[in-house]
Order: C-alpha cells, then sequence, then structure tokens
C-alpha cells in the first residue's frame, strides 16, 4: 500500500452555499430513560385530561432542539389535553442510566432508542410492539425499510422509525472533472477510475480503506450477494465466512492490497481519520455518509462545488446496499400507551417530522417525506436519499450483534488481510468462529 501523501492547499472560498436537508445520522445511536408517566385519566387516547408523558431524547441531534419542543409540546397538547416533560440526555452514558431506570423500575414513557439496541430492550421486555399500532395507522408500507426492518424481531415492532442516515460513494468533484472521469457505477469501474487517479493525482489517496471502520466493508459483502449472520433455528450463526460474503470482501480490501489504491497508515483509520484525509484534500473517494457534508460545507462552503455524491455502485449493475443507520422512538410499556402512540405517531409522521428533519439535518424516517427529498434533487442530496430508499439494509437483528460490534470482530478481520497476515478467507473464517462464539453456537 501506499505512504501517506502530502495535503493540498485550501480550496478558494466561494460565496454560494448548498442548503442541505439531508444530514447526520449517528451510526451508534443510544436510548433514553426517565420516570414512568403520572397516570392520569388520558387512557383513551383523545384526551389526556392532565396526563404528563415522560420523553427522552438524545442530546446534540438538534442543534437547536427548543423550537421543536415548543411547538411539539403545543401541538400535543391541544391535540389530547396532556403535556410533555421532555427532558434531553447525553449519548456516552445513555446505556448506563437506561439499564439503571430498567432495573430501579423508572422507565420513560416514549424514548428515542438506536436502531442496534431495539432487539436487546424489547427482549428484555422493556418495549412494547408497535405492529399493531403501526398496522392501524396505515404507516407500514410508508416505513423507510433498514430502520423498520432493524425495529422488528419475530413479528414485533420495537420502536417507529424517527430519523436516519446512509453512506455512499463522496469523490472529488472538481478532481474528476479535471481529467474527465465519470463516477463508477460498477465496482470494476470504481477499480478503473482509482487506478486512473493513484497515476494522474499521485499525492492523492485514490481510495482509502479504513481497517477500523466495518461500514465501508458491509456495501461490498451485500453486493456480492453474501449476508453477515443469518437465523439458525432459534439462533444465529455467521455467514461472513461464505462464499459471496469472501468474494466482497476480496473485492474491497484488494483495493488497498492488491492495487494500492490506499495507504499503510488507512490500516487503523476510524471512519473520521477517512473523512479527515477527505477533507484535508488527501483522499479523491470515500464511502461516507450524507451527515458529512453539511460538517464539511459548515467548515468551508467551498465544498459545494468539490464534492459530488452517487449511490454506492452494485458489483456489475445496481446499487450495493449500505447500512441504515439511525434512531426510532419507542413506548416503554407506558400506564398511557394511546396517548404514548399519538405522540410517538406525532413526532415520526407529517410535518413535525419534516420540522425535525430540516432542523436537524436528518434524514426522516418515513418514505414518503423521503421521496420529497430525493424529489428536491439536491446533488448532494438526492444520492443519499436514493441510496437509502433503493437499497438501504439492516445488520443481523439481535442483541448479540451489539456485542459482536462490541468486540470489533469485523475491524479485526480487517486488519489482519490489510496487514498481510492472513488471505480474506483465513480472515472470515476466524471472524465467523468468533462471531458464532458470541451467538452461543
Amino acid at each position: 500500500m501506499r505512504q501517506s501523501p502530502r495535503g493540498r492547499s485550501p480550496f478558494p472560498r466561494l460565496s454560494r452555499r448548498r442548503r442541505l436537508v439531508a444530514g447526520a445520522a449517528a451510526l451508534s445511536l443510544g436510548l433514553l430513560t426517565a420516570c414512568g408517566g403520572d397516570g392520569g385519566d388520558g387512557g383513551d387516547g383523545s384526551n389526556g385530561g392532565g396526563a404528563t408523558l415522560e420523553v427522552w431524547i438524545m442530546e446534540g441531534t438538534n442543534p437547536d432542539a427548543e423550537p421543536y419542543v415548543e411547538a411539539l409540546e403545543a401541538a400535543f397538547g391541544e391535540e389530547t389535553g396532556a403535556s410533555l416533560d421532555v427532558q434531553f440526555i447525553q449519548w456516552a452514558d445513555a446505556h448506563d442510566r437506561f439499564t439503571t431506570a430498567m432495573a430501579g423500575g423508572e422507565l420513560p414513557d416514549v424514548a428515542e432508542i438506536g436502531t442496534t439496541w431495539a432487539p436487546e430492550f424489547g427482549a428484555a421486555g422493556a418495549l412494547a410492539d408497535l405492529s399493531g399500532s403501526i398496522d392501524e395507522a396505515g404507516l407500514g408500507d410508508d416505513l423507510v425499510p433498514g430502520l423498520i426492518d432493524a425495529a422488528t424481531v419475530d413479528g414485533a415492532v420495537y420502536g417507529m422509525p424517527w430519523y436516519a442516515g446512509i453512506r455512499s460513494l463522496m469523490y472529488r468533484a472538481d478532481i474528476f472533472a479535471e481529467h474527465g472521469l465519470q463516477p463508477p457505477t460498477t465496482w470494476e469501474e470504481l477499480r478503473d477510475v482509482a487506478l486512473r487517479l493513484r497515476d494522474l493525482e499521485p499525492d492523492m489517496i485514490p481510495f482509502p480503506v479504513p481497517g477500523g471502520s466495518e461500514y465501508g466493508l458491509y456495501p461490498f459483502i451485500w453486493g456480492a450477494g453474501g449476508e453477515i449472520a443469518e437465523r439458525d433455528g432459534d439462533g444465529w450463526r455467521s455467514t461472513i465466512n461464505s462464499p459471496e460474503a469472501v468474494e466482497g470482501i476480496d473485492f474491497y480490501t484488494s483495493l488497498a492490497t492488491e492495487d494500492d489504491l490506499s495507504v499503510a497508515a488507512a490500516e487503523t483509520w476510524l471512519e473520521t481519520d477517512q473523512l479527515e484525509s477527505f477533507q484535508n484534500g488527501d483522499a479523491a473517494m470515500v464511502v461516507n455518509g450524507n451527515w458529512t457534508v453539511n460538517t464539511l460545507l459548515q467548515a468551508d462552503p467551498a465544498w459545494a462545488e468539490q464534492v459530488g455524491v452517487v449511490p454506492l455502485p452494485g458489483q456489475g449493475s445496481g446499487l450495493s446496499p449500505s447500512f441504515v443507520g439511525g434512531s426510532l422512538l419507542g413506548e416503554f410499556n407506558s400506564d398511557e400507551p394511546e396517548l404514548a402512540w399519538q405522540l410517538i405517531e406525532m413526532m415520526t409522521t407529517g410535518e413535525l417530522a419534516a420540522q425535525w428533519a430540516d432542523q436537524s439535518g436528518y434524514f426522516p424516517g418515513q418514505q414518503s417525506l423521503l421521496e420529497e427529498v430525493q424529489a428536491e434533487d439536491d446533488p448532494l442530496v438526492a444520492p443519499f436519499a436514493r441510496q437509502m430508499l433503493e437499497a438501504g439494509a439492516a445488520l443481523p437483528v439481535t442483541e448479540l450483534y451489539g456485542q459482536v460490534q462490541g468486540e470489533q470482530i469485523v475491524q479485526g478481520m480487517l486488519q489482519r488481510i490489510l496487514s498481510g497476515d492472513q488471505s480474506p478467507q483465513e480472515a472470515a473464517d476466524e471472524a465467523a468462529a468468533a462471531m458464532d462464539e458470541t451467538f452461543g453456537g
């Protein structure tokens, strides 16, 4: 692999900046805890009768959440006669606070939860099954598939999609234009254009392959027809060492190990390091999230003319699936289930859902709203929206996959391949064995 190149000089500043509706989606999202509702007389779901619902939301998702909360409280009060006690919690200690509250019986009525956490807390009996309410409201066919899939376990739905983000292929549009290059639409085109960039721009990294991040790899596993894990009776077993999965792993890592399109330093890079390399002008193409476009523009509006986005190309045609991360709203077995559902529906659909997405820069979790974003045809937004609508995917829907991520099994596999210690098949076999041990197989 190549050595780290020199940085480039800053871009010339431009006066114009595009407004982006899409933006950040946190890919490790926690959930919130608080005391339960006070009972009240609002059980009929239409008149809160003075009841108060406690609602916990992660701090920092919306940079200025107060106007939204005020609008939400007013709309909910007018609709139901009930009131809200909205509290914000830090991401870092959310899980510990939730488990402590669960042990002490101090759960919230409604709380924000991360997609990968829903199976864990659903299995613990903390979350109510929302499938009946979703079906009765006619919303089942209008939810972003990756989000609703992540919330669904054995037919039970442990959260309503609220907001989401996804990764696609970001590239230096100005460099591509300078050399008459087109963004890739297949894997081989990705390799070919990266090889051309290696020769045309020797001071740039054509396509860094970060060994410390799992999310850039998954599209190639899924794009080759592989899966990370699958159900096996009542449990799970890893399939990351299947021929299809290894084909995707081999292609992705070969861009670094065989084609010299990455750098040795990237073997331990996190996703943030990869973004930094792109932001510093070192990298020509990266797999990263829709939220990072806002990060670039906030740092320098000139990026509006320097960056391009396309969905992740498929192996031979179409698109490669990409992980949909985001947040759900869950009901924690509230004493006021009808009111809790009214609040969840109000926050995740229609005007208030669109307002949250616009203010925070996230994608909405409702497909019809996401289609409106795509229809605006902003070149830095629509490709991400298309990726989510047409090729969004969920990680294995089991509480045990959180442990797999905590053990960094996939990252360890990547790093062994990128360093040359193991072949893709050997590393995948070792990863599969470690996953199966975690799955209890």
